[in-house]
């Protein structure tokens, strides 16, 4: 009799665990409907329908247990006896051998994040450009700033406006409208100066280099009155242009880098993450110093301002000092509205600009084969040829009016001067590249 109770619990027992496994089995499949559903009311009713599930299992889990006692397989343990002393003291020793290990690993693990956070603490800090007010800027504010606040009004310096902001100049119109005004007056009075100074003394190449004048007055006026116009109004005209010059550098060096910054973009965004992001891992490599200022203003406008990023795309572009970043942004900006595949866009992108960056590249090259041909004619063949024609003429007996000292001087200084303003131009076309 004992037996087949034995065996009925034991059936009883597999039947119980049929049931349990089959119930687990169907709660798996809800959780998964529950994580792909997007419907509210779905979820609900998948949730009640698990409740029950997990019910019925905690009374298969009861009733099983029930069944295993009964079988005689689990026999509660007497609490006199001579086996619960060392269970216990096994017990014991087991959960502080544990402890003691996992303080041990938690040692470890704080020893190995404290010098991690002690390695990364010297590659975060970064340096913050603060800029501190300029006291040539303020003193040209406070003598102009009421007069280039009228200019600007009446329109006359809109080009100019817009030259500074794609130019990436930290000066506002009206400062830098100020300091046009300011230095031109400060160069008008170093003209009167040197106008009052040419009125009195001659200046020449030779010996002695300056003498006094022995003409009239009013001759000498006429003769040098050039000066009084000829030095503000260069000076006028540099600073005016030189954000003209700026933003054309500024363009060429954001164009010399986006073939690049488009390859790497393109690897980047085949990881299907946020386009946001990508500006973000572009500025974190620091391998585009031109276009970091451009992606700078583009999160600034997203983050800050709180633009959506296709607005902040056409926004950059229309500030843009270069038309090839500018068709960049925009097709950008047409790509996300549109629903496009940004990887393909970006790779397709990054063919053609380095397609006619390489075609650029040949250009200069050949560019700089004919700089190198005039290099060598006029600066060193030419000055040879026109030596030994002085010297000819010298021999000759024909006047030259100057003698062989002053000749060499003049040679001399008109090598110097050539080479002078090869080197000004290989500068700017260098930086203009």
């Amino acid at each position: 009799r004992c037996s087949k109770m034995v065996k009925e619990n034991i059936e009883n027992y597999k039947a119980n665990f049929s049931k349990e496994k089959g119930l687990i089995g169907e709660l798996n499949s809800l959780i998964y409907s529950m994580e792909t559903s997007k419907s509210p009311t779905e979820k609900n009713m998948i949730g009640s329908h698990m409740e029950k599930i997990e019910q019925s299992l905690i009374d298969l889990n009861k009733s099983s247990m029930e069944f295993l006692r009964g079988s005689g397989f689990i026999k509660k343990l007497e609490s006199s006896g001579v086996l619960n002393p060392k269970i216990n003291d096994l017990i014991k020793e087991d959960l502080e051998r544990k402890q003691k290990k996992q303080e041990e690993e938690w040692k470890e693990l704080e020893w190995i994040t404290i010098q991690r956070l002690k390695r990364s603490s010297k590659h975060v800090e970064k340096k913050v450009n603060h800029f501190k007010p300029n006291l040539y800027v303020k003193y040209a504010n406070s003598f102009f700033a009421n007069i280039s606040s009228s200019l600007i009004d009446k329109g006359l310096f809109r080009p100019l406006e817009k030259s500074l902001i794609k130019s990436n100049i930290q000066m506002t119109t009206l400062g830098y409208v100020s300091v046009i005004l300011f230095t031109t007056f400060l160069a008008s009075m170093f003209g009167f100066f040197v106008f009052c100074f040419l009125l009195f003394f001659n200046v020449q190449a030779t010996y002695p280099f300056l003498t006094g004048v022995n003409e009239t007055i009013i001759m000498r006026v006429m003769k040098v009155f050039w000066v009084l116009l000829l030095v503000p109004l260069l000076t006028y005209f540099s600073i005016y242009f030189y954000p003209f010059l700026e933003k054309k550098s500024i363009a060429h060096r954001i164009e010399h880098e986006m073939p690049f910054a488009t390859i790497h973009m393109a690897a980047i965004s085949g990881s299907m993450i946020d386009p946001t992001k990508i500006f973000e891992i572009i500025l974190s490599t620091g391998e585009y110093p031109y276009l970091e200022k451009e992606f700078t203003k583009l999160l600034n406008q997203i983050n800050i301002y709180g633009y959506n990023l296709a607005f902040a795309l056409r926004n950059v572009a229309f500030n843009s000092p270069s038309l090839k970043f500018a068709e960049l942004l925009n097709g950008l900006a047409t790509t996300i509205t549109s629903g496009g595949d940004l990887s393909q866009y970006f790779e397709q992108k990054s063919k053609s600009l380095l397609f006619e960056y390489r075609l650029e590249r040949e250009k200069e090259t050949k560019t700089s084969e004919t700089f190198m041909d005039i290099y060598v004619s006029v600066v060193i063949a030419a000055p040879m040829i026109l030596m030994l024609l002085v010297m000819m003429i010298k021999i000759s007996g024909i006047g030259i009016g100057f003698s062989t000292s002053v000749l060499g001087l003049l040679f001399v200084l008109g090598v110097t001067v050539i080479n002078l303003a090869f080197l000004a131009f290989l500068h700017i076309k260098q930086s203009s590249e």
